[in-house]
């Protein structure tokens, strides 16, 4: 009983791994804190040179 224990144990967490990989990642990519302040300035660039065109 014990061995099938074992062996029901291992096929289980193999399927779990298998169908972790399947589903796919939920979470956002991670964007560091130069990039954020990089595209705030480029976003707040971009905003002024329209107003000051218009």
């Amino acid at each position: 009983m014990n061995r099938k224990k074992k062996i029901n144990q291992i096929l289980k967490a193999r399927a779990k791994k298998a169908n972790a990989k399947l589903v796919g990642n939920n979470k956002e990519r991670y964007i560091s804190k130069a990039e954020r302040e990089k595209l705030a300035a480029e976003s707040s660039g971009d905003v002024s040179t329209a107003s000051e065109s218009e």
